[in-house]
């Protein structure tokens, strides 16, 4: 039997930037911008690198591409990007962009760093868009929506390519349990959330859906609630309850005592 062959897998990218000297650039991503972790190459350092948690870039000695390339931008995802922004700007680094949000929906600033290259950092600022009040002409109802009302919730959210009009009643039959938001005044389903279980030991929550224009006015909380209240009633003691999401909404899920774990996915 042949061996099942292995699939490629690619773990990070590591930008290579010139630089006029490799030693001082790592003093300086070290003392100023806080990456904790370096190492270097050659006495004296010609090649190096920092890194901090997910983020790696190498340096080269060479000064005459090093002047050609200044200005070049490196972007790096950042998690609680307050809290580095203060910390950035308490070292004196220099913000060339101050924190602010863009309107592709991320939070950001930029700092040149000492070979002059713009280095941005994104993520979400905390307690930015805080919700509205619940909508009175909204009512929470324990059903499953009709294969038209996942299909349009999906549109709204662009999960389209993840709903497609075949598989809509497959998807639908193999939910346990599911409920969804109704404008009472328009008659439309405007959000909904799903759960599988295999009966035993095992529950997901999927398809949280919320149609944009009804977004921060806490129809998802409320869906989440209702879901909640369905798993202390009916779950299997000791069952564990999953789901996937973006770190963004991070603390949307944290609030109905969701935590991270390690995990591992396949997309096919």
């Amino acid at each position: 039997m042949s061996a099942t062959p292995r699939q490629p897998f690619l773990s990070h990218a590591e930008p290579v930037l010139p630089v006029l000297d490799v030693a001082a650039t790592i003093h300086y991503w070290k003392e100023v911008l806080a990456f904790p972790q370096s190492w270097v190459w050659g006495e004296p350092p010609t090649h190096g690198g920092v890194s901090w948690h997910g983020a790696f870039l190498q340096f080269s000695q060479n000064a005459t591409r090093a002047k050609a390339s200044a200005g070049n931008t490196v972007w790096i995802r950042v998690k609680y990007i307050d809290e580095l922004y203060q910390l950035h700007t308490a070292r004196k680094a220099e913000v060339v962009e101050p924190l602010q949000h863009q309107s592709w929906g991320l939070d950001e600033y930029v700092v040149k760093e000492v070979n002059g290259y713009h280095i941005v950092f994104s993520g979400h600022m905390a307690g930015r868009d805080k919700s509205g009040d619940f909508p009175a002409s909204v009512k929470i109802e324990e059903r499953l929506p009709t294969s038209q009302e996942l299909k349009q919730l999906a549109d709204s959210v662009g999960w389209t390519d993840s709903f497609p009009a075949h598989r809509l009643e497959q998807h639908l039959k193999a939910i346990h349990y599911g409920v969804v938001a109704v404008d009472s005044l328009s008659g439309t389903t405007i959000g909904c959330a799903l759960l599988l279980t295999d009966h035993a030991s095992f529950y997901y929550i999927k398809d949280v859906m919320v149609k944009p224009e009804w977004q921060k006015q806490r129809v998802g909380t409320a869906l989440m609630q209702a879901v909640n209240q369905w798993l202390e009633r009916h779950a299997v003691k000791g069952a564990l309850v999953g789901l996937y999401t973006g770190e963004n909404l991070e603390p949307f899920y944290r609030q109905f005592g969701f935590g991270n774990a390690f995990g591992m996915c396949k997309r096919m």
